[in-house]
């Protein structure tokens, strides 16, 4: 009866903004902070006014989390509906790293979607794994460059977008100018392989400059140009939609580069932000964003699209030192914590939604989600009944979008790539670990670089081996509570023991 209810709430929900299902836009950055939009943070020292746009036109999310606080897990979280320590899988692919993470016969978004008739695109970077093949027919699962060596270019590449739901792809297989493969993927193939080693000295020099590694590239890589090349990619794929099937609801996933390091603007935003060349690749994601809400205005088909923009983590370290000491500038701010940690800095995400007709203008919604939630709520969306072997860690935010501002989750979940995990309910967060759970921040000599200089943490508990916090008293993070409070942390430790061994955090009855 419940799934009855469920179809028939989808397809209502359909009929009353007409006969077309609604088409989706989600815009995914790469270590995108919350302090790097100025809706988000008063004090960020570039402007994003393509972002602050989307958001006085739509939803802001204010308490919105990424699966993990890396891209491999998350974007396997974000397309599954499931989180990724689950597999489980540590750490991050590179080069020809692989298998695909994304399990034979389980659904993704991109399939589900696919199944009600939508037309399924990604444009930039995939990073969940695929397999190469060497000139034996030998599958390559291995990262680094001598992998990459191996691969066999005249074959195709098995487990990447165009395997699990897909129609079109074009991208690249992880980080575009950082990990060791600097080739373009058409579908299933490399049309133009790499056929030289990069030679890093031509490339720009500044404090954004690094964790580009000396990889093969292709002739027609061009590091400064990657997103521009994507973003054709993506208008082109609105345009040729809007003239040949207008009728056809669509879900395109444009899957940037910006604003993961190394920072290489393209030359149409070079120098615009007097910021450094991250305030200016700040800048050209914000530029993009607003590239492609244009070409939606101008094929006229804004009025029946969702729009999402948000990250798949936090701001990486090295970004964030710097632009603090150059520029005064936090990506990361008002949290503790950046990429790779289980602080709030690691995984609290920017996420902006523009649903015409359905979702409020400029509403602001302060209810815990995670990015694993799209799953089970564009499945209400378009009435797909979710089968419980899908999505398990996936809540219907669907109330939210339409402009509710009351609690949807029970609770919440988040991983780092070590696969340390913590658990959040209410204003109450528990980390299942000591430490950040991700970057080191004890080694002889280090910096803290994960709070600004000027903040005191109270270690009050130091020889625990958890951490319990009140985000509603201390949204930094700077007092741990967890001897304070045995019985809320015995609460919430016995409560993520529970999901961890049942296989799903959603409920079975969604």
């Amino acid at each position: 009866m419940k799934s009855l209810v469920r179809i028939f709430m989808g397809l209502s929900l359909v009929s009353c903004l007409g006969a077309a299902p609604p088409n989706i836009l989600l815009i995914f950055a790469d270590d995108l902070g919350f302090g790097d939009i100025s809706c988000y943070n008063p004090e960020a020292k570039i402007e994003t006014p393509h972002l602050d746009r989307l958001a006085g036109e739509g939803l802001r999310f204010t308490d919105a989390h990424s699966p993990s606080t890396v891209c491999t897990p998350s974007r396997y979280s974000l397309l599954t509906g499931r989180m990724a320590f689950r597999i489980p899988y540590r750490g991050v692919f590179t080069g020809a790293g692989g298998p695909c993470l994304i399990e034979e016969g389980r659904l993704t978004l991109p399939e589900m979607l696919r199944e009600k008739g939508y037309r399924t695109a990604l444009f930039g970077k995939w990073h969940i794994g695929m397999t190469f093949f060497d000139k034996d027919g030998k599958p390559i699962h291995k990262d680094g460059l001598e992998p990459v060596k191996r691969i066999d270019y005249s074959r195709a590449i098995e487990g990447g977008p165009v395997s699990h739901g897909f129609d079109e792809f074009f991208g690249t297989a992880c980080c575009p100018t950082t990990d060791w493969l600097y080739a373009f993927i058409d579908g299933d193939r490399i049309p133009v392989p790499p056929t030289k080693l990069l030679d890093r000295s031509t490339l720009p020099e500044h404090p954004w400059s690094f964790d580009c590694r000396e990889g093969l590239i292709a002739p027609d890589f061009d590091m400064e140009e990657i997103d521009e090349i994507f973003l054709g990619k993506s208008i082109g794929f609105l345009e040729s939609h809007a003239k040949e099937k207008p009728d056809q609801p669509f879900f395109l996933m444009h899957s940037t580069q910006a604003v993961h390091l190394p920072s290489f603007p393209s030359k149409r935003f070079q120098g615009t932000t007097g910021k450094g060349a991250h305030g200016d690749f700040i800048a050209q994601f914000d530029g993009h964003v607003g590239d492609l809400m244009k070409a939606l205005d101008r094929l006229e088909l804004a009025k029946n699209t969702i729009v999402i923009v948000t990250s798949d983590n936090g701001p990486e370290v090295g970004t964030v030192i710097h632009m603090r000491d150059l520029h005064d500038h936090d990506g990361a701010r008002p949290w503790r914590g950046v990429k790779r940690d289980n602080w709030e800095g690691g995984h609290r995400v920017p996420m902006l939604v523009r649903w015409p007709g359905v979702s409020p203008a400029g509403r602001t919604i302060r209810e815990t989600v995670c990015l694993t939630d799209l799953f089970a709520t564009l499945a209400e969306v378009t009435g797909f009944e979710l089968p419980e072997t899908a999505g398990e860690d996936s809540v219907s935010v669907l109330p939210l979008l339409k402009g509710r501002d009351a609690p949807v989750r029970e609770f919440t979940l988040h991983q780092t790539w070590s696969l340390d995990l913590a658990i959040r309910r209410g204003p109450w967060k528990y980390l299942d670990h000591k430490g950040s759970g991700g970057n080191r921040y004890d080694r002889k000599g280090s910096k803290n670089w994960s709070i600004p200089e000027d903040w005191i943490i109270e270690d009050t508990a130091p020889d625990t081996p958890g951490q319990l916090y009140d985000l509603a008293t201390d949204p930094g993070e700077t007092v741990n509570l967890v001897e304070r409070y045995p019985e809320r942390v015995a609460e919430l430790k016995k409560l993520l023991d529970e999901t961890r061994g049942s296989g799903r955090s959603a409920p079975t009855d969604r």
